[in-house]
C-alpha cells in the first residue's frame, strides 16, 4: 500500500474513532471499546476494499458486510456516516427514541446496515447464507464479517464454521477482533476459547493471523483471502480494545461504558491531536 492511501486510511479511521466517542457520549451507553478496535478494519472495508455505494445501499450486486458482534453499533454508525450514508451529525442521536440509529444494528431502519444482528453468533451465520447465496445465484460478490473474540465462546458460531467450510465459501472473510476482552474480563478467564487459529483450521479455514491496526497487514490478509479457493478465510486481527483513547486501552471496563464529559473531552482531543499530527 502506498503512503499516501494509507495516511488517507489513518484518518479515515482517527475520525470513525471520533464518531464513536461522539455517539456513546451523547447517548450515555454504548460500547466503545471494541468499536475503537475495530476502527481500522472497518477503515479498510469501507474506503478502499469493498464494492459499495452509498447512494444505492441495497444494490444487488453489491459487496456485504455483517457485524455479527452487533452491540459494536458506534463503530458501523460512524464508518457508514463517514461513508456517506447519512449525515455524520445523526451520530448525536444514537440510542435516543426519536432516532433511527439504535443500539443494535436494523437494516430496516439504518441504509448500509446489510443485517440485522445483537444475538452473538447469528451475525456469522447470516454471512455464511449470504456468502451460500452468492455462490447459488453465480454471483461475484463477497461477503465480509466481523466477530468478537469472546463472541467465539457462542456454540452456533461453530455450527456456521462448519457449514461455511462444508460449502466451500471462499466468498467469505471474517475477521475475528482478537483483543483479549469481554465485558466480564480476559476471555481466557471467562470461557476460554483458545487455540483460536487451530480450532478454525480444523474446522477447515484459510487462517492468517495480522496486526489489527496495521493497513499494510490488513490489506494483504484480504488480497490472500481472495486469492484462496475452496475455503472461507478467518483473519485473526491481534487489536488494542479501546485503541486510540489512552484511558481506554486494553481496559476491559470500558467493553459497555460511557464516557462522562470530561472523559468525552479529553477523549476527543487526543483524537484530534493525533489526526492533526498526520
Amino acid at each position: 500500500m502506498d503512503d499516501r492511501t494509507k495516511l488517507e486510511l489513518k484518518k479515515t479511521a482517527t475520525k470513525i474513532r471520533m464518531g464513536i466517542i461522539t455517539a456513546v457520549s451523547s447517548a450515555g451507553s454504548g460500547h466503545p471499546g471494541g468499536s475503537l478496535s475495530l476502527a481500522d478494519i472497518l477503515a479498510f472495508l469501507y474506503f478502499r476494499e469493498m464494492r459499495i455505494d452509498p447512494k444505492n445501499p441495497k444494490d444487488p450486486d453489491r459487496d456485504r458486510f455483517v457485524l455479527s458482534k452487533g452491540h459494536c453499533t458506534p463503530g458501523l454508525y460512524s464508518t457508514l456516516a463517514n461513508r456517506g450514508y447519512f449525515p455524520v451529525e445523526d451520530l448525536t442521536g444514537f440510542r435516543q427514541t426519536s432516532s433511527y440509529l439504535e443500539g443494535h444494528p436494523n437494516m430496516d431502519k439504518v441504509p448500509g446496515v446489510d443485517m440485522s444482528t445483537g444475538s452473538l453468533g447469528q451475525g456469522i451465520s447470516a454471512a455464511v447464507g449470504m456468502a451460500l447465496a452468492g455462490k447459488t445465484d453465480k454471483k461475484d460478490y463477497r461477503v465480509y464479517a466481523a466477530l468478537g473474540d469472546g463472541e467465539l465462546e457462542e456454540g452456533q458460531v461453530w455450527e456456521a464454521a462448519m457449514a461455511a467450510a462444508h460449502y466451500k465459501l471462499d466468498n467469505l472473510t471474517a475477521f475475528v477482533d482478537y483483543n483479549g476482552l469481554q465485558i466480564d474480563g480476559k476471555i481466557t478467564d471467562v470461557m476460554n476459547p483458545e487455540p483460536i487459529a487451530d480450532k478454525f483450521i480444523a474446522f477447515g479455514w484459510n487462517v492468517i493471523e495480522i496486526d489489527a491496526h496495521d493497513f499494510d497487514q490488513i490489506e494483504d490478509a484480504v488480497n490472500k483471502a481472495k486469492e484462496t479457493k475452496g475455503k472461507p478465510t478467518m483473519i485473526l486481527a491481534h487489536s488494542i480494545k479501546g485503541k486510540g483513547v489512552s484511558y481506554m486501552e486494553n481496559q476491559a471496563s470500558w467493553h459497555g461504558s460511557a464516557p462522562k464529559k470530561e472523559q468525552t473531552e479529553q477523549a476527543l482531543a487526543e483524537l484530534k491531536d493525533y489526526l492533526n499530527s498526520l
